[in-house]
């Protein structure tokens, strides 16, 4: 059997990985469309903290968006891409960028998810892993 050459396998990979960025940014900037036309307002996009990567940080009130973005079939395929650890580590990422920053430091922090597919609108879930919206109606 003849092995691949790794030369090839490495351009494959990172062409895979520009299309994957690529298609991500795509994604981060139609998920913050969508947050602004209900309301919110775009404090972040990519923040990079020691504790993770935060795709949009937003605010609308007196909540502080920490928004996930993915782009799956289905929204349980969305809200299954972000594993319990990912999502303690966006909670402490957020609580930390709001703690850093005074006019953000009252603010309650939430964990969004903004879930893309093709086909169809974009679907905002405020507080998606913990059923509530922590007091604010979000429709």
């Amino acid at each position: 059997m003849r092995r691949p050459d790794p030369g090839h396998v490495i351009a494959a990979r990172q062409a895979r990985g520009v299309q994957a960025r690529r298609s991500g940014r795509r994604a981060e900037a139609w998920a913050a469309l969508w947050l602004m036309l209900k309301g919110y307002r775009i404090l972040g996009f990519r923040l990079r903290t020691r504790l993770g990567e935060i795709d949009l940080l937003a605010q609308k009130g007196a909540v502080l968006a920490v928004v996930e973005v993915k782009s799956r079939l289905t929204l349980a395929d969305a809200l299954a891409a972000v594993a319990p650890e990912q999502r303690d580590r966006l909670r402490r990422a957020g609580a930390a960028v709001a703690g850093g920053r005074p006019r953000l430091k009252n603010l309650a922090v939430r964990l969004d998810l903004i879930a893309l597919a093709p086909g169809r609108l974009p679907q905002h879930r405020p507080d998606a892993w913990n059923g509530t919206a922590g007091g604010v109606h979000d429709p």
